[in-house]
């Protein structure tokens, strides 16, 4: 998700304030990120107090820590670029119980986790951290979400499983099913 939407969708409406905007913004902007980049935020038990901003860049990941209203000064943000080969990151896991599913990352400290849709995006977002990680592009989000949406539309008009599956080139799962017929 992009960082305007984790605004929209804020818990509590002291976390998404233009105050803290300004104290956010120019931080992630001076360290490489987009105007409005894809991100987490993880709100934690406590949006209205603290939340965290985990941004992945080509360089590395922004972990922003923000502390909306500290007494005094206001709104804080502490910020800092771990580079990639320094990431700490946990297992990815995912566990489906009666057509739910319930994911899991853990990510510098920050666990993040959803269930159903939320496990859908916390998945994306790892994927893209794990890639980065691995000294691959960062896959743009969107097409992750359009390639699995269409996927799935293309199996459901046509009765069939798509052509291709999501996996490593050079894998046979990854080859286009007409070339994986043909070997008989």
């Amino acid at each position: 998700m992009r960082l305007s939407e984790w605004r929209s969708a804020a818990p509590h409406r002291d976390a998404s304030s233009p105050k803290v905007a300004a104290v956010v913004d120019p931080v992630l902007a001076a360290f490489g990120a987009g105007p409005d980049p894809h991100c987490w935020v993880e709100w934690g038990d406590e949006p209205a107090v603290r939340f965290a901003v985990l941004v992945p860049t080509d360089p590395g990941l922004i972990h922003c820590f923000v502390r909306v209203n500290v007494p005094g000064e206001g709104p804080r943000a502490t910020t800092k670029l771990v580079r990639w080969n320094r990431v700490s990151i946990g297992e990815l896991s995912l566990e489906t119980t009666g057509g739910h599913r319930l994911l899991s990352f853990q990510l510098e400290g920050q666990v993040l986790k959803g269930i159903d849709a939320q496990a859908d995006r916390v998945a994306a977002f790892a994927l893209r951290v794990i890639a980065a990680i691995d000294g691959r592009p960062l896959p743009p989000v969107e097409e992750i979400a359009a390639r699995r949406t269409g996927a799935r539309t293309a199996a459901r008009s046509t009765g069939k499983a798509p052509a291709t599956t999501p996996a490593r080139a050079g894998s046979a799962r990854a080859k286009p099913a007409a070339a994986q017929r043909t070997r008989g």
